[in-house]
């Protein structure tokens, strides 16, 4: 979508969940309704609209996962973390979408 957005299928990314867990976060970026039907376990919420609002929470050297419903909206929010400095950053394909639709694991978001 973006040219230079990085991107992470649903099954290397399950691989990072199980191998190493801790080196990464996941930030959801839909909106609060979405996000609470069901998402990757242990996602952080933090709708698109939010990020910039948040930006200086986040930690420019942590590796970030960005999801939301199809892949669209957490594209944008790569491109605009890349924009502010993020390198580290990686836009899941397809979204819940390609999460649910492989099999993977829906859960519940952590607290904000």
């Amino acid at each position: 979508m973006f040219m230079s957005v990085k991107e992470i299928e649903a099954a290397e990314l399950m691989s990072w969940l199980t191998d190493k867990p801790d080196s990464f976060r996941i930030v959801d970026v839909r909106e609060m309704g979405e996000i609470t039907a069901g998402t990757i376990p242990g996602a952080h919420p933090m709708p698109l609209a939010t990020v910039p609002l948040h930006v200086n929470n986040l930690d420019r050297d942590e590796t970030l996962v960005i999801i939301c419903r199809s892949g669209a909206r957490s594209a944008q929010a790569c491109a605009f973390l890349q924009q502010q400095g993020f390198d580290n950053v990686f836009n899941l394909r397809g979204g819940m979408f390609a999460w649910a639709g492989s099999g993977q694991p829906i859960g519940y978001p952590k607290t904000v």
